[in-house]
This record gives structure tokens, sequence and C-alpha cells, in this order.
């Protein structure tokens, strides 16, 4: 089951599989619900008719977006090479408790066809394509979609403490097109892609899995919701598997492309 969220002429309205329910529903309704039940709740909404308006960021807008760190091994050896050699990452990737950080709320996040953006301050920047997890109000994983976590990794190499100014500003958290409803047991092999098209010509292209990360998923979303309630649910992102050699930096008007599984999720720099 699939729910996208739409800019309608009435405001923005929840689609499942390309129809539009109620003009009061949102995701956090549904997150209200255990997982065993989630499919059947979608499943009995009211529909109205093809959703066929813009596709917005499947997330409300008060929803939480957090995001997991250097969960991949490629990841530790990107961040540890940025950082001079810094084995602060190192240490992170065989720590029992995982990074964790807010990656935005849901009113900061962009959908399919919105540009993303590079800072101004930064000559570093990259994106990161990965699983996004939601998860309802008791921390319980109940579907997926497709991420682009846009990172400086220049001001992030230059001191650790910089990783909110490095992942967090305007419009560098994408996320869409929709949400697969799914639980963890049929998240942990799915194929991760990214390309990068620069003037009708790719400029980067690279792949993963899910299998590949270093954490279980449950245990990411287990100690997202460690004394932190989330009673309207939230979204996870589980860090990257696909890092750039060092010369890659994105430029306005590339073209990304973040795939994971069916999902593909397009975007342009600004």
């Amino acid at each position: 089951m699939y729910l996208t969220k739409h800019a309608s002429p009435t405001g923005a309205r929840w689609a499942v599989d390309g129809r539009y329910t109620t003009e009061r529903f949102v995701l956090a309704d549904l997150l209200q619900y255990p997982a065993d039940a989630t499919a059947a709740v979608a499943a009995g909404l009211p529909l109205f008719g093809e959703a066929v308006h813009t596709t917005l960021a499947p997330v409300d807008d008060d929803h939480e977006v957090w995001a997991s760190g250097v969960t991949y091994l490629r990841s530790r050896d990107a961040r540890e090479a940025e950082s001079a050699g810094s084995n602060v990452y190192n240490k992170v990737y065989d720590a029992v408790r995982p990074e964790l950080f807010l990656k935005a709320i849901g009113r900061r996040a962009v959908g399919p066809g919105s540009g993303v953006r590079i800072r101004p301050d930064s000559q570093w920047n990259v994106p990161e394509p990965e699983l996004v997890l939601v998860v309802n109000r008791w921390i319980e994983i109940v579907g997926y979609t497709a991420g682009n976590d846009v990172s400086s990794r220049d001001i992030e190499g230059e001191n650790p403490l910089y990783l909110p100014q490095a992942k967090v500003y305007d419009r560098s958290c994408a996320l869409g097109p929709g949400v697969v409803l799914a639980g963890a047991d049929e998240l942990g092999d799915l194929p991760i892609t990214l390309r990068v098209v620069r003037g009708g010509v790719e400029a980067f292209a690279g792949e993963t899995t899910t299998s590949q990360m270093r954490r279980g998923l449950e245990e990411l979303v287990e100690y997202l919701g460690r004394d932190l309630a989330f009673p309207d649910g939230a979204l996870l992102m589980t860090g990257t598997g696909i890092v750039p050699d060092d010369s890659f930096k994105l430029q306005p008007g590339d073209e990304v492309e973040v795939a994971v599984a069916e999902l593909v999720l397009k975007n342009t720099v600004e």
C-alpha cells in the first residue's frame, strides 16, 4: 500500500494508492495505530478520486525527521578522511550507541521535483541517498520512503561539532515520492542507488543495499525512542552507504536521483 501527499487547490491532501482520501486525513492519524493494524486502517479509508496534483514530501508539517550517521562502512571511511584522520567517526561506527540527530521538521522538507540547496558558505556539498523509516507513536516501523540528506562535507570535516550546520539548513532534506507501508522484516536488503546528471551527462552514479548497514533498523528506532516521545510518529533517515569520491561537489543545476527499491526521488540543485 502506497501513501502520497499532494498540493490540491483546497490544500494539502493525502492519497492511498493514487486516490485521495478525506481532506481531514493526515499521516499522523495512521501512525496512531499499532503496526499490525496499519495496513487495514489504510485500506479502510474512504477514497474520492484520482490524485493528480503536485506531489509533496510525504510528511506532515509538524513531524520530526531524524537522521542516523555512520551506519555504513563507506560513510565511516569518508568521514574519517574528511576530518583529517580523526578517529571520532570510527568510534561512532563501532560504538553500541548510534549517532542520531534532528535533520528537519516536516514543513522544511521538500518533495519530488522541488529544488534542494547547497550552502553558499560551503565549498564541498554532496547528496546522501538514504532509506527513510516511518515509525508510529509506539516507535514501530510501519513503512519507508526515499530521502536525500544533503550535506556540507567541508563544514562537518572542519569540526564534528559543526554537524548541525553541515546538515540542517533550508531545503537540505528531500523526501519522497511516497510512503510504502512495510515492516522491518521487509527492509533488510533493499537496493539503494544514486545518480547525478550535470548538463545532460552523468556526473556520478553509485549503488548499495540496506544489507550493508552496520546497525539493524529496529536497533536505530529503539534508540530514537529512548526517553523521547513521538505521539504523532516520526521519520528516521538511516544513513548513507554511497559517498562520491573527494573530487565530486554538487553544483547548481545538477539533477539528483535517489532510488530506494521502487521509489525514485528526483530533485534539482538550486
